[in-house]
């Protein structure tokens, strides 16, 4: 089995912003896998959040690609899993650009896309948020303007600013029929996300995303129980072992490749959370199609999509699952995850 690792600076339409931080760039890092002519492409953008870097991740993929190597089937991908995260376990960002990879070249093998090989439904695919990064209150509306006409009816408003009203008051005028969901990024405390409940509502928001702390889970069920807004934990409930402490505490769960690290990890989370009778939601950084497009497969399981990422790049050297409106069209794919270099696009 051959392997190789590319690493990509990939830019921003424009800076995107969010409480703690923002970003100009995506710093990706992709890997390919190739077994008996075949080739898998997976990839991550990790998150200085959960001590990852670019850096981190290029020099522990080479080991992560030699132990596949060992194992030589593509197709173990239980052991495959278990042997990663015995190597590299506090890397999840590492594991899951293998992971990725290495499910893209086993459906690709069988001649079948991810999805068809897990039997889901790609009728079930909800449409996809598209993220409005804070900005000044009138570039944010602008921003909404643009994605509501482009088709996106369903809007993701970041807030934690010491203007966050203005700023959701700019958005809703700007696209009066669109469903808006906003996210502070852990930004407030509980009783700002209460006091700020009600104006929220007014502004007919219908989810409330990690409004307080990480570890705040008394905060975050304060305000769960203080609004009639869905909440949903994101910071909060990084892999499957998270749910049962925020089960009561939140209505919502977000999952994203990049905390659980991959594919098998991130669906063991959603069935823990569906078990625990909340809703299911799948998440992303600003990150490139090769890793968008792995997750697009995962989202029939789910009740709310927030798969826009690669949307923010100004380019992106991969193609993925395309939209057709604001639903990605699973039945367009051939083999694999549908993730290819756009030279071969």
């Amino acid at each position: 089995m051959n392997w190789r690792v590319d690493c990509h600076d990939l830019p921003l339409s424009t800076p995107f912003g969010i409480s703690r931080e923002t970003s100009e760039t995506s710093e990706t890092v992709a890997v390919e896998l190739t077994h008996e002519g075949t080739t898998g492409i997976g990839a991550v953008t990790p998150s200085a959040y959960y001590n990852e870097s670019a850096r981190s991740v290029a020099e522990t993929l080479p080991s992560l690609c030699e132990t596949v190597d060992r194992i030589g089937d593509p197709h173990a991908q239980q052991r495959i899993e278990r042997e990663l995260a015995e190597r590299a376990p506090d890397q999840p960002a590492a594991r899951m650009a293998l992971s990725i990879a290495v499910h893209d070249l086993a459906a690709r093998q069988l001649a079948l896309p991810l999805y068809r090989q897990w039997g889901l439904d790609p009728d079930a695919v909800p449409p996809t948020t598209y993220t409005v990064g804070i900005d000044s209150p009138e570039r944010m509306a602008e921003k909404a303007r643009e994605a509501a006409n482009s088709g996106f009816g369903h809007l993701k408003v970041k807030l934690g600013t010491d203007d966050d009203r203005a700023r959701l008051d700019a958005v809703r005028d700007a696209v009066s029929d669109a469903e808006i969901r906003v996210d502070a990024n852990a930004a407030w405390t509980a009783q700002e996300a209460i006091d700020n409940a009600d104006w929220l509502a007014d502004a007919g928001v219908t989810m409330l995303e990690q409004p307080v702390g990480a570890d705040d889970i008394d905060g975050l069920r304060r305000v769960t129980d203080a609004t009639g807004i869905p909440v949903a934990a994101d910071e909060s409930c990084v892999t499957a072992s998270d749910v049962p402490r925020v089960a009561d505490a939140c209505d919502i769960v977000n999952a994203k490749l990049v905390k659980c690290g991959g594919l098998r990890p991130a669906t063991r989370l959603l069935n823990a959370a569906d078990a625990h009778g909340l809703g299911l939601m799948l998440g992303c950084m600003v990150e490139s199609n090769a890793s968008i497009a792995a997750a697009v497969h995962l989202a029939p399981l789910v009740d709310y999509v927030d798969l826009d990422g690669a949307l923010l790049l100004e380019s992106d050297p991969y193609a993925g699952v395309p939209l057709d409106g604001d639903v990605f069209d699973l039945t367009a794919v051939s083999a694999g995850t549908g993730v290819r270099r756009m030279r071969d696009a």
